[in-house]
């Protein structure tokens, strides 16, 4: 299920980029944030909460 959200979290990251009516820019730090720290939590092996 974590693989899921970080590839959904992925997927909008990208649409975002594409498109060009954002936040100027508040949505990508917080969908890059997000998935990074999917990344730390699948990289220690902590089981997810």
């Amino acid at each position: 299920m974590l693989q899921t959200i970080a590839i959904l979290l992925i997927i909008l990251w990208l649409l975002g980029v594409v498109s060009s009516y954002t936040l100027s820019g508040f949505v990508h730090i917080l969908l890059v944030v997000a998935v990074v720290l999917v990344l730390v939590r699948i990289i220690q092996g902590r089981s997810p909460v």
